[in-house]
Order: C-alpha cells, then structure tokens, then sequence
C-alpha cells in the first residue's frame, strides 16, 4: 500500500505541472502506463529554461516528491510542427522535437504540502514511502484523493 509510481521531472517543470500550467509531460521514450504517480524533483535545476520561462530557480524544491499528478494517455509528435501547435501545454524549447517526441498527457495535478524526500531514477520507478521519515497518516492524507479518504471515514 505503500508503494507509488515516480517519475523524476526537471524543475521548473515539476512546479508547472503541479500546480496545473504544464498538461504534457515530453519524453524521448513511450509509455503503457496509465494512472496516478508521483512526481519527483531532482536537485539538478534546468536553469536556462527558468530564465526563459520567467521563473526563480531559488524557489524551486529539488530532491524532492513534490506532488502527484495522472497520466491519461500518450501523443507521438511526428513533426516539430505539431509540437510547437501544443507549446502552451509543455512549455518545451523549440529545440526539444526528434523523431522519438512523446507526450504524456497528464490530468488531476496536485501539489503536495509537505515534500517528500526521495532519490529519482530514471524512467518510472517504484517508491516505498513507508521507508521514509514522513508518518504514514500524512503521506495518506496527501496521496490519497478527497474522495476516497470521504469514503474511507463514511465506511468506518
């Protein structure tokens, strides 16, 4: 019950997608996964793309699970057309487009109040939160949606 998907997103981009601003998440590699996961900040910050972006890196967290979001489906970008048509909605640099252009398109951000230290991997990964320092009554009141912990209460 404790283990979650991860996926490690650069800063500024974990803060856009937590926060509702960046719907598509691009990557060079697909995906068959669908569902909620977390996502992971590493300390690495992508600081060009703050200055381009307009935002501070020093506010950013890093090395951090930093909230959740859900992944709903996938697009492949054939042209670099296409992915400049959908910029608003990944926010990526204009060089960013090669023939392996995915994007997962993502759904239900939600910024976690309290960050949870965590290591990223690469692609997906699995995290035990129960081996962190935070106590398993927050982690559920964060991870889990409004929805299931209301019925979690009604039904006990």
């Amino acid at each position: 019950m404790s283990t979650f998907k991860c996926l490690s997103v650069s800063q500024p981009f974990a803060d856009l997608i937590i926060k509702g601003k960046k719907t598509i998440e691009l990557r060079h590699w697909n995906t068959n996964y669908r569902g909620e996961f977390l996502i992971h900040s590493p300390t690495k910050i992508k600081t060009k793309d703050c200055k381009r972006l307009g935002i501070d890196p020093s506010v950013l967290p890093t090395g951090v699970i930093v909230g959740k979001a859900t992944i709903f489906d996938t697009k492949k970008y054939q042209t670099k057309k296409e992915l400049g048509i959908d910029k608003k909605h990944h926010f990526a640099s204009d060089d960013y487009f090669s023939s392996k252009t995915f994007g997962f398109l993502l759904k239900s951000p939600k910024e976690f109040k309290l960050p949870i230290p965590a290591k990223g991997k690469l692609g997906f990964f699995d995290v035990d939160l129960s081996s962190t320092e935070i106590k398993d009554d927050d982690l559920t009141s964060e991870i889990f949606d409004e929805e299931y912990r209301t019925q979690w209460i009604n039904h006990h």
